[in-house]
């Protein structure tokens, strides 16, 4: 996981993303997942360069169920866009950085 992507759990689900003010994107993944593994350096880069628009969080599916069975993700990678702690929008599958960051600044407008 890169240095500017914050770490979730199921305990730290609520506070950092349904009590998070503005954009925060989470991605659900697991080591094993080749897809995540080449999404994940795309998403660090975003974080640091988009940090005062949206958060990047990550979800460990293999170590937080309760949260993606919360919100329904059966494939992975599987991206779930928050605003103001209410889920906006879900994208499934590695996109590239310019497809994201169009996403993102489009949902940030």
């Amino acid at each position: 996981m890169g240095a500017n992507c914050k770490q979730i759990t199921d305990d730290t689900f609520e506070a950092d993303v349904l009590k998070a003010k503005g954009l925060v994107l989470v991605d659900f993944w697991a080591e094993w997942c080749g897809p995540c593994r080449m999404l994940g350096p795309v998403l660090d880069e975003i974080a640091a360069e988009m940090a005062d628009k949206v958060t990047i969080a990550k979800v460990n599916v293999d170590q937080c169920g309760e949260i993606s069975g919360k919100f329904g993700v059966r494939s992975i990678p599987t991206l779930i866009l928050f605003k103001d702690g209410q889920p906006v929008e879900t994208k499934v599958g590695s996109l590239p950085k310019q497809a994201l960051v169009a996403w993102l600044n489009e949902q940030a407008a």
